[in-house]
């Protein structure tokens, strides 16, 4: 099994023999325990490998919110990478995908078909030099609270995650709603890493459940990141949230 080494300290010695390549990861938790920010730490150590990364970040209207998160995260200026990464907006007012620059696509991300096309599109216009394509999906579960497609496009979410062969999946999703939809996709992926939050001082941590085809360290472990940072970043995935659910809902 192919796989790619982070490069720090403190997440290698989990992922002893790498995180594994051309599978599907899917990292869970209650809301606020940090998800997104775990895999920005993958998606770092991807574009520094020399990797193309897809991002479709739910819980930010605007790829800058994507931009800046990494920034405090893990202090890489993803503008040094930006011929290898393409952003995929959800849009709910539009029926399919719009090309805005080579940097930016938008999309109804809700419906399965746009789903598909979306990515295969995106996935068409990036190189695909070692390790390749990741394509990073945080806070995919907002899309099950669309009360037309809601059932629809978990069906293509785990569709993905059990077919995929060619690509390296990164999907967070909240375990705090939508519970046994939330299990199935658990139980789908390659590989499952869990988070929790603690508030006084805000603290993260991760923990290795399952890799496919590797050793591992099961420990837990602390994520090095200030509780300054972290509260930053939620104020900022909150504020944003806001703005997503409620358009999701309509659909």
């Amino acid at each position: 099994m192919e796989t790619l080494k982070i490069g720090i300290n403190w997440i290698d010695d989990v992922l002893s023999e790498g995180l594994p390549i051309k599978s599907t990861t899917v990292i869970t938790g209650p809301g606020g325990s940090g998800k997104p920010l775990i895999g920005e730490i993958i998606v770092s150590a991807w574009l520094k490998k020399g990797g193309s990364v897809i991002f479709m970040s739910l819980q930010y209207p605007d790829s800058k919110f994507a931009k800046e998160s990494i920034k405090h995260v893990t202090g890489l200026d993803i503008k040094q990478y930006e011929e290898k990464i393409i952003f995929i907006q959800l849009d709910t007012e539009i029926q399919e995908y719009q090309e805005i620059n080579e940097r930016l696509i938008r999309a109804n991300l809700i419906k399965p078909e746009v789903w598909e096309k979306a990515l295969n599109y995106a996935a068409s216009k990036l190189s695909k030099k070692d390790p390749g394509i990741l394509i990073f999906c945080s806070a995919l579960n907002l899309l099950l609270f669309s009360p037309t497609y809601g059932d629809l496009i978990f069906k293509k979410i785990k569709e993905t995650i059990e077919t995929n062969t060619d690509k390296t999946y990164l999907i967070s999703v909240s375990t705090s709603a939508k519970k046994d939809e939330i299990e199935q996709l658990e139980k789908s992926a390659d590989n499952l890493i869990i988070s929790r939050s603690e508030k006084e001082p805000f603290r993260l941590y991760m923990k290795i459940l399952r890799l496919k085809g590797v050793a591992f360290n099961p420990e837990e472990k602390q994520v090095p990141i200030s509780p300054e940072i972290l509260t930053h970043i939620k104020e900022m995935a909150d504020h944003s949230r806001g703005k997503v659910l409620p358009a999701i809902l309509k659909t």
